[in-house]
């Protein structure tokens, strides 16, 4: 089972959008070029983008430096 965490080596803030493309399987510089457009929508996008970031990255835990034998086997099977 996939889970998500901030990105600790493809990172330029929190590594919220980093974390968001390893899990999504995609280049984090898209995540990042669409969480900008989202947060330009005039009147809500800015407040909503900036906010949505800032919880992203108090909610979402750090990626662990170690590897998870459990995961490893559950995958295996």
């Amino acid at each position: 089972m996939k889970k998500l965490y901030r990105s600790t080596s493809n990172k330029k803030l929190l590594g919220v959008c980093g974390g968001l493309a390893k899990y999504f399987g995609v280049d984090p510089t898209i995540v990042r070029l669409a969480w900008v457009i989202v947060s330009l929508i005039p009147m809500v996008g800015l407040f909503l983008g900036v906010l949505t970031y800032i919880i992203s990255g108090i909610v979402i835990p750090i990626e662990p430096d170690y590897i998870d034998v459990t995961e490893i086997k559950d995958e295996d099977e």
